[in-house]
C-alpha cells in the first residue's frame, strides 16, 4: 500500500512516515520547508522526498494520503486532493488507527518539555527490556530515530495540543487514548490557533476526558493552569510532581547534575546525569512517575536516566573551536528561552553566554511575546536577535531593554559576524529557534574556525 505524506518533514510526520514504512507501507511525501534533522533521517531510511505542493506529486495516485497541519485549504495540492477520489486522513487519525490500537499508550502532553519527556520516557522503557514503540518530536540521540514501532505492549508519543488538520480543528492529542498521561505544564501559546489561554485549557480536558478510570495522569503539582484543567472534571488517578508533591527532587546539586528522587516521602535513588536545568529535574520526575506505571521500578529509571543521551536540538552542543562552544536548542517561547539559558548558567565554571535568537513561531511572529522576551534572556551575557523580513514587528524594543546586551540582525550573516566579533575563549553561543535558522551553527562554527 503507497502513502503519501503532505507536510513530511515535520517532525510529527517525519516520525510518522518512519513508522508507516516499519509497517511495510511504500512512503512518499512532499513539503516546502526541508532541514535536518528531520530531512537526514528521511532520507537514510530511504523515503522518497519532493519538493513543492504541485498536484502532480500525487500522480501516480498513492492508496492514501496523510494531510499534515501545515496544509491549508487553497494550496495547489490539495485542491487536487479534495477534487479526487483518493481517500485521505489526518497524520494523528492514521496513528490512531494503524499504530495505537491495542497498545498501552504513554502520551506526554504540555507546552514545554514534550519532546525530552518522551523521550526520556521511551528510553527508560527500553532500558528496562520492555521494547517500547515510539514517536517524538525529535531524534533521540540513544535510538538514533525519531520514532519506531516497537515489539512491545507500550507506545510512548509526544501529545502535541497544535490542531489537527484544515479539516479536524481539535487538538492532535485527542486521537490518542491514552493510558498513561503526563501534563508538564500549562502557558498561552499558537496564538495562531488558540484566541487565549482558555481554549487551551478546554482541549487539554478533552484529552483528560480520555484517559480511563483505570489509567494514570502525571501532573505538575505547581501548575496553577493545569489544577483549572483538573477543576472542569477528572475521573483518574492522578500524581502530582513539583513541590510538596507525591514525587520530589531533593538534595539537588548546585547545578542540578545530581539529585534524590522520592515517591511518597520514600526515597527511590540518586539520579547523576549529563542533562541541563531545574526545567529537566522535574521532566525527570514526570519520566519516572509514568514509567513507574507501566511496572518499571524506581531505581531502574534511575539507571536508566544516568545514561539519558538526551535529543537533538535540546542543548545540543554543535562543536567547539578556539575554546567556543556552540549549541542548538529548540526553545522558542519566553519561558523555555529562560529556563535553557538558566540551565546553561548553571554549569558555567567561567565564560559568558551569548545567546542567540530567530523569533520564528507563529506566535513570536504574532508579536505576543515581545513584552516578556527581554525577561526571558536576562541571564544571558550578550544577546543577539535576528530580524527575519516577516517577522511583522520590530526587535529593537527588546534590545532597548535588554540594556545594551542586545544587537539586532537583519541577516544570517550579519548575526553571524555579530558572533565573531564579541566571542573569546571560554564562552558559549547559544543557539535557539524552532527552525533551521539558515544553518547558522555550522556558519559560526566556520567563522570562528577562522577568527
Amino acid at each position: 500500500m503507497h502513502i503519501h505524506i503532505l507536510g513530511i518533514c515535520g517532525t510529527f510526520m517525519a516520525g510518522l512516515a518512519l513508522l508507516a514504512r516499519e509497517a511495510g507501507y511504500m512512503v512518499s511525501g512532499c513539503d516546502t520547508n526541508v532541514y535536518p534533522p528531520m530531512s537526514t533521517q528521511l532520507e537514510a531510511a530511504g523515503i522518497r522526498v519532493v519538493e513543492g505542493y504541485l498536484p502532480e506529486h500525487l500522480q501516480p495516485a498513492p492508496d492514501c494520503v496523510v494531510v499534515g497541519n501545515v496544509m491549508t485549504r487553497g494550496k495547489p495540492i490539495v485542491e487536487a486532493l479534495l477534487n479526487s477520489p483518493i481517500p485521505y486522513l489526518s497524520g494523528p487519525q492514521w496513528l490512531a488507527e494503524q499504530v495505537l490500537r491495542q497498545r498501552w499508550v504513554l502520551a506526554v502532553a504540555g507546552t514545554h518539555g514534550k519532546t525530552t519527556v518522551t523521550g526520556m520516557l521511551a528510553w527508560i522503557l527500553e532500558r528496562a527490556g520492555l521494547q517500547p514503540g515510539f514517536l517524538i518530536g525529535g531524534i533521540a540521540a540513544d535510538f538514533g530515530v525519531s520514532a519506531r514501532l516497537g515489539q512491545g505492549a507500550f507506545f510512548v508519543v509526544e501529545a502535541d495540543e497544535y490542531d489537527t488538520a484544515f479539516f479536524d480543528k481539535r487538538s492532535k492529542f485527542v486521537h490518542y487514548r491514552p493510558r498513561t498521561l503526563v501534563l508538564n505544564n500549562l502557558e498561552f501559546d499558537h496564538a495562531d490557533i488558540f484566541p487565549d489561554l482558555a481554549a487551551i485549557e478546554r482541549q487539554f480536558h478533552h484529552l483528560v476526558r480520555t484517559v480511563p478510570g483505570q489509567g494514570l495522569i502525571v501532573v505538575n503539582g505547581d501548575d496553577l493552569n493545569l489544577a483549572t484543567v483538573l477543576e472542569m472534571g477528572c475521573w483518574t488517578p492522578l500524581e502530582r510532581f513539583g513541590t510538596g508533591a507525591d514525587w520530589q527532587a531533593r538534595n539537588l546539586s548546585h547545578d542540578d547534575s545530581a539529585f534524590d528522587v522520592y515517591f511518597q516521602d520514600s526515597w527511590g535513588g540518586r539520579l547523576h546525569w549529563s542533562q541541563f536545568g531545574a526545567h529537566n529535574v522535574r521532566n525527570a520526575l514526570a519520566a519516572i512517575a509514568a514509567a513507574r506505571h507501566a511496572g518499571v521500578p524506581v531505581a531502574e529509571a534511575i539507571r536508566a536516566l544516568a545514561g539519558f543521551q538526551g535529543v537533538k536540538r535540546r542543548m545540543e552542543p554543535r562543536g567547539t573551536v578556539n575554546g567556543v562552544t556552540v549549541y542548538d536548542d529548540f526553545a522558542h517561547h519566553p519561558t523555555a528561552i529562560a529556563a535553557t539559558v538558566a540551565g546553561l548558567r548553571a554549569r558555567l565554571d567561567g565564560g559568558r553566554i551569548i545567546a542567540v535568537l530567530e523569533p520564528r513561531s507563529n506566535t513570536m511572529r504574532l508579536g505576543v511575546f515581545q513584552d516578556q522576551l527581554a525577561g526571558s534572556l536576562a541571564e544571558a551575557d550578550r544577546v543577539v536577535l535576528y530580524q527575519a523580513p516577516d517577522l511583522g514587528w520590530d526587535l529593537g524594543k527588546v534590545t532597548a531593554a535588554l540594556g545594551g546586551r542586545g544587537q539586532v540582525c537583519s541577516s544570517i550573516q550579519a548575526a553571524v559576524d555579530a558572533i565573531r566579533a564579541q566571542v573569546r575563549p571560554g564562552d558559549r553561543v547559544l543557539i535557539m529557534s524552532n527552525g533551521g535558522f539558515g544553518g547558522i551553527h555550522a556558519k559560526v562554527l566556520e567563522a570562528l574556525g577562522g577568527s
